[in-house]
């Protein structure tokens, strides 16, 4: 085990070279292009899953809306493989890297907010001011609610930093303690060891719920801005 619990959270390099974006691209060979008529049983569950994925994302959205499919089916497979290998010893996840969630969250979400000014102006100022609001509180509205518009993509890039941190640091700590009592207490140990394996578990489903949610709220603010 590591003493420095923030070690695993370290852009890995290779003879001073950061290959953090090869790391990055990695998750692209799990989902190779059909090249053959009959498909095999991987590729043909893969294509299964990402048309009912994106039956279900595509439901609330418009025309103009339909358009970004491929860039959210794309966005939930990379943010959901990421996490998961970023589960595997010896690994590293980069979306525990606040730097490279806010460059997925900003352009997505500047993406949504500019189409939204741009085909729907009146509907996008409305939000700044709602209907009946009273003349003195004009300003102060105008100015939460332009904070609220601008910590969107904020938020999106913290929550997942956030969970998928935490998650590594607790498997760590318990980890450690695991190995710890190996020396001290069998039985304590152990049930150490259990905890551990049923707190891995619950990293796989974070992993995937948070993909999920990271897409599902850059598609909501594309719904509402299209």
């Amino acid at each position: 085990m590591n003493e420095n619990l923030f070690t695993s959270f370290m852009t890995p390099n290779l003879m001073g070279i950061p290959i953090v974006m090869f790391i990055i691209m990695f998750p692209t060979l799990l989902f190779p292009s059909p090249n053959r008529l009959v498909n095999n049983r991987t590729i043909t569950i893969q294509q299964w899953l990402i048309k009912l994925i994106l039956k279900q994302m595509m439901l609330i959205h418009s025309i103009k809306g339909r358009t970004w499919s491929l860039l959210l089916i794309t966005l939930i497979l990379f943010i959901g493989t990421t996490n998961l290998l970023g589960l595997l010893p010896h690994s590293f996840t980069p979306t525990t890297q606040l730097s490279m969630n806010l460059g997925m969250a900003i352009p997505l979400w500047a993406g949504t907010v500019l189409l939204g000014f741009r085909h729907k102006t009146k509907m996008s100022l409305a939000h700044f001011l709602p209907q009946g609001t009273p003349l003195i509180l004009i300003p102060m509205l105008v100015i939460i609610e332009t904070i609220s518009l601008f910590i969107q993509p904020m938020a999106l890039a913290v929550r997942l930093t956030a969970n998928i941190t935490a998650g590594h640091l607790l498997m760590h700590l318990i980890g450690g303690a695991t190995s710890a009592l190996l020396s001290i207490s069998t039985p304590a140990a152990l049930t150490t060891f259990i905890i551990l394996l049923l707190l891995t578990v619950l990293e796989f489903a974070v992993a995937l719920i948070q993909a999920y949610v990271f897409t599902l709220l850059v598609s909501l603010y594309l719904h509402d801005n299209t």
